[in-house]
């Protein structure tokens, strides 16, 4: 085991956790290979990271389930659990009480134990294999996930294939705070949508594809934001289908520090962390910031497509890029 990758805990099954250490100048990243968890970013001389992590997997297995990970095979809510595809209902399992599904429930790859397929010091590639039938999706699924950082950026390239026509929408979850603050009050956003998603009371989509123009979500010029001022669990819709790598999103703390994320996908969800606390922290710590296909995609047709076919693998990228400090 080279110096870069080192033990990180144990599941309770057995199975070893690695941390892998990837940098290039003055970037420098931590990932998991729990739930191909972002665990901790450096930039420059900054005594902090700019992603919200932990050093305990029971924190990752709890409360913080969703920080840093890839969440596959569909990211998001599907509305009443159910999703169409080709004109046959899928049913994924959810849990006892769920009215909806969030972030593929159990089968989920933010909780699964991925293994190392490649790795050089400023690049790593993680791999998991879903099955056929697992959490009610179709399909004998292949999941890559190749991080990958220069001295200013860092790069997530996202592929799978499958064996038979299933749904696939993966994001990464990171929480972002740029200040090292208690919170990210005080930082300025600015996110290239002129629409978004309208979602009911329990953030599933409703099919209707507002305007920003005159709302609180207009964020097409930059502007300061408040915990509640807006309240943020937002899909802002980017464009009608995944389009080659571009900027869609900047992020400024009162530090100096920015965080541009440019994305292939069609929407960027936006949200607050009013509900997502790390032990021993506070409510609206990080912003999470995940670009991936708009949600509940199936039970909506007019929404761009989350279909993978076989033979027809998927690839998405996000790349996030920093600057100041």
């Amino acid at each position: 085991m080279s110096d870069a990758r080192t033990p990180f805990a144990t599941t309770g099954s057995g199975g070893l956790v690695e941390r892998v250490e990837l940098s290039a100048g003055a970037l420098r990243v931590a990932v998991l290979t729990y739930g191909a968890i972002l665990q901790d970013l450096r930039f420059g001389d900054l005594p902090y990271s700019l992603t919200l992590g932990s050093d305990r997997l029971a924190d990752y297995e709890g409360a913080m389930r969703w920080h840093g990970a890839l969440i596959a095979p569909v990211a998001n809510r599907l509305g009443a659990g159910r999703a169409w595809l080709r004109g046959n209902e899928i049913v994924p399992e959810r849990a006892s009480g769920d009215r909806h599904l969030l972030h593929s429930g159990a089968a989920g790859t933010h909780a699964k134990l991925w293994r190392v397929e490649g790795l050089a010091p400023d690049r790593v590639t993680l791999a998991v294999d879903l099955a056929h039938g697992e959490g009610g999706f179709p399909g004998n699924r292949q999941v890559r996930a190749e991080y990958s950082v220069t001295p200013s950026s860092l790069r997530l390239r996202v592929t799978a294939r499958t064996d038979r026509p299933t749904l696939f929408n993966a994001a990464n979850h990171s929480y972002w705070n740029l200040d090292g603050s208690e919170s990210w009050a005080g930082h300025r956003l600015h996110v290239a949508a002129d629409r978004v998603l309208a979602v009911t009371d329990e953030v599933v989509p409703t099919g209707e594809i507002p305007a920003v123009a005159g709302t609180a979500l207009d964020f097409r010029a930059a502007r300061d934001i408040a915990p509640g001022d807006p309240a943020l669990d937002t899909c802002f819709c980017l464009s009608d289908e995944r389009r080659t790598l571009r900027p869609v999103l900047w992020l400024r703390g009162q530090s100096g520090v920015t965080m541009q994320v440019a994305t292939t996908e069609p929407g960027v969800q936006v949200y607050d962390g009013r509900d997502a606390v790390r032990p021993g922290r506070a409510a609206y710590e990080g912003l999470a910031i995940e670009a991936q296909g708009w949600p509940d995609a199936p039970n909506h047709p007019g929404f761009p497509s989350i279909e993978l076919m076989p033979g027809e693998p998927g690839e998405q990228i996000t790349e996030w890029r920093f600057a100041g400090g």
